[in-house]
């Protein structure tokens, strides 16, 4: 068999900003890329299909996201404790972690599959899904969850690749699966007239290519993370940890999203056009988690890395570089958007009261992106450190108990669907403030140095 070259990299060695910067900007575009998937779905279906269609496909994107985020999370996990082994240079740790994390990832994605196409409709009716709306949810819904062991195995294998430094090459598979993807969404929709389905069996069979090249990637390399399918299967104390870390990450974004999909029934109240509106300005937002998304995962990998290396101090100075640039270029994103919001939601529909709703979304929201920014920095900085319990507390407090309660109390006295808008800055706000406090108090990193110490 071809062997390919190691491009994996250490995080200890070397310029920090270098460092931080050479691996978060392959993460970037590849979010970027990664984007254009739900992009190319709303912009086609809303010009070629109508509102309907693309309420049908926004209202899908919060139960999707409560279900594969879970599984996501892990796979976070199970990238921190390959990271840890990596950067201590276990080698044989490092496979154990890699082939654990496969066999879980086999085994989740078979079972999103069977939850995901039995429960759709209960799911959507669940949240309110406006009837005209609902049969062609379930549709895009249904075919969607058909691919989730590429959607699952897609997130492993990534997470193997950037746990090692290497995130030059899922840039380069994502870059391809998103032209697949653009590509089929024209041919299926615009050219030849399918419907709303079309859109999510052309990000599946996208995201099985994008999945099939990490997987040649990873079986075809000689280093100590290649894949071996006979060594793939359970280790107890391997997964033991893997659970440790990877758990509360899935947790965390199983109830972010369970809180979106409160949020989303709340908009669902307001009509078809809300929906479309909201789930305009959700997919132009997307760009905005770009810089908070690749730095958050920068910071977990270099964290990550140091930590298992000894290298505390390097560690703290890393983890100031990645926030500022976080915060700095999501904050620049936030005022593009904003300015240009009214152009950008009219991209995906132009009918008057969509761009309405969409614009003063966005005009609500993007300001405070900076905020975002930090929460998600931290958490990632959290969770290098494997104290990945404490972003978990404080979202599922602020981001989803906090609120759902000013939401559910909001509409009640007062039913505007700006009151809805105004809760993401207000619980942000929140979060960042108490990971303002706990990151300057240092435990994250005192904390793991008196635990290395007694091992």
């Amino acid at each position: 068999m071809k062997t390919v070259k190691n491009s994996a990299a250490l995080m200890t060695e070397g310029p920090i900003w270098k460092k931080i910067i050479a691996f978060a900007l392959p993460l970037f575009l590849g979010n970027l890329f990664q984007q254009l998937y739900t992009t190319a779905d709303s912009l086609i279906v809303g010009n070629f299909l109508g509102s309907s269609s693309l309420a049908a496909v926004s209202s899908s994107g919060p139960p999707i996201f409560l279900l594969v985020g879970f599984f996501n999370g892990i796979a976070v996990g199970a990238g921190v404790v390959t990271a840890r082994y990596y950067g201590a240079r276990q080698s044989e740790s490092v496979s154990q972690a890699v082939h654990t994390t496969v066999a879980f990832g086999i085994v989740a994605g078979v079972l999103l599959t069977a939850l995901g196409l039995i429960y759709t409709p209960v799911i959507l009716r669940l949240m309110g899904t406006p009837g005209d709306v609902l049969p062609e949810s379930v549709v895009y819904f249904r075919i969607y969850f058909s691919g989730s062991l590429a959607f699952v195995l897609y997130n492993i294998f990534v997470g193997i690749l950037q746990s090692v430094g290497d995130s030059r090459h899922p840039l380069i598979y994502l870059i391809i699966s998103s032209a697949v993807n653009v590509a089929l969404d024209l041919l299926l929709i615009a050219v030849l007239g399918f419907g709303v389905g079309a859109a999510a069996l052309a990000t599946v069979i996208s995201q099985f290519l994008s999945a099939f090249l990490c997987l040649v990637r990873l079986t075809r390399t000689r280093a100590e993370y290649q894949i071996i399918p006979r060594r793939i299967r359970f280790d107890g104390l391997m997964l033991r940890q893997i659970a440790a870390n990877g758990l509360p990450a899935g947790f965390q974004n199983s109830i972010i999203a369970l809180a979106n999909v409160v949020v989303q029934s709340n908009i669902n109240k307001f009509g078809k056009m809300a929906v479309a509106g909201c789930g305009a300005y959700s997919t132009i937002e997307g760009f905005g988690f770009l810089p908070i998304t690749c730095f958050a995962l920068a910071m977990t990998t270099f964290i990550s890395q140091n930590l298992g290396a000894r290298q505390y101090g390097r560690a703290k100075q890393g983890a100031r570089f990645g926030i500022l640039c976080s915060i700095i270029f999501a904050e620049l994103v936030g005022l593009f958007i904003y300015h240009f919001s009214p152009v950008l939601v009219a991209a995906f529909n132009r009918d008057p009261q969509v761009i309405a709703i969409g614009t003063a979304q966005a005009h609500t929201i993007t300001l405070f992106y900076f905020l975002l920014a930090f929460s998600h920095c931290v958490a990632g900085i959290l969770r290098g450190a494997g104290k990945s319990t404490v972003p978990m507390v404080v979202m599922m407090v602020f981001w989803c108990i906090v609120r759902v309660t000013y939401i559910t109390i909001g509409i009640h006295f007062l039913p505007d669907i700006r009151i809805v808008f105004w809760a993401y800055p207000l619980t942000w706000s929140l979060s960042s403030l108490v990971f303002l406090v706990y990151f300057l108090q240092g435990k994250w990193v005192h904390g793991f140095e008196a635990a290395d110490t007694s091992a």
